[in-house]
């Protein structure tokens, strides 16, 4: 079988392997959901709330692209509006306060491009989610599992561990709006995808994530390895003070400005 190109990772980033519901349910007990933004309202693109990993309590936040075609166009396909982001910054908030590590799973073309998200200040609100996961005092990982587009997947990635499922993406745009900036021409993707450097193997290389998760067809025995994954990497991060875990984000992200 032939090696994957960048354009073939693209596409199979964008096929629903893994449903948000699903992930929480495969690797989560007793989870409990929150609503609410307190501010604007209830945004389905993001789910959140609180469960057990094994026996630690963590607070887990998911961009939901829906499973069937009312619960995607209710998501807008995975792009959030600012009350979803706002909502999770509410739910890392309290995380926070309740010394809970934080577990993010992102799956998300970018945030919603639509009038409404400009009205509720969805740029301020991706903003406000950066800026204070920069100071949270516990440990943050965030897991792409499927795309991971622009400022509206970074807005829940600024975490101390970053990690990618085999065919995901992470990059600043798609590669239709890089190619219709760069070529001015959106059907030259392919191009554009082998240039943006997006594939999880070349960010792994380039220092941008941490760790690439092999799939498996079997999704009960992937969780399952996921889960033990995950719990160590947090009993791992939790060794580190406060100061330490903070510090160690922010130098995360400072070697790419």
């Amino acid at each position: 079988m032939s090696e994957k190109t960048p354009i073939d990772i693209v596409r199979a980033s964008r096929e629903d392997r893994f449903l948000a519901r699903d992930i929480i349910a495969g690797l989560i007990t007793d989870f409990q959901e929150l609503h609410g933004d307190r501010a604007q309202g209830d945004d389905p693109a993001i789910i959140g709330g609180v469960g057990l990993l094994g026996e630690q309590p963590v607070t887990v936040i998911a961009i939901n692209r829906g499973a069937k075609i009312a619960e995607k166009l209710q998501t807008r396909n995975g792009s959030p509006e600012a009350s979803g982001y706002r909502k999770a910054l509410r739910l890392m908030q309290q995380a926070d306060r309740f010394n809970r590590p934080i577990i993010t799973f992102i799956n998300t073309p970018g945030a919603f491009p639509g009038k409404t998200a400009e009205e509720g200040g969805v740029g301020q609100a991706i903003a406000e989610s950066i800026l204070q996961s920069m100071s949270f005092k516990v440990p943050m990982i965030a897991v792409i599992y499927g795309e991971g587009g622009s400022g509206g997947a970074l807005a829940l990635a600024t975490s101390n561990r970053v990690w990618m499922f085999e065919h995901a993406i992470y990059a600043m745009l798609s590669p239709e709006g890089f190619a219709s900036i760069l070529f001015k021409d959106a059907k030259r993707a392919d191009e554009a995808a082998a240039l943006l450097g997006l594939t999880p193997q070349e960010l792994l290389t380039a220092h941008v994530v941490d760790r690439v998760i092999p799939e498996m067809d079997d999704h009960a025995a992937f969780y399952e390895q996921l889960r033990l994954d995950l719990k160590n990497e947090i009993a791992d991060l939790q060794k580190l003070s406060t100061t330490e875990l903070i510090a160690q984000r922010q130098q995360r992200f400072a070697q790419f400005s």
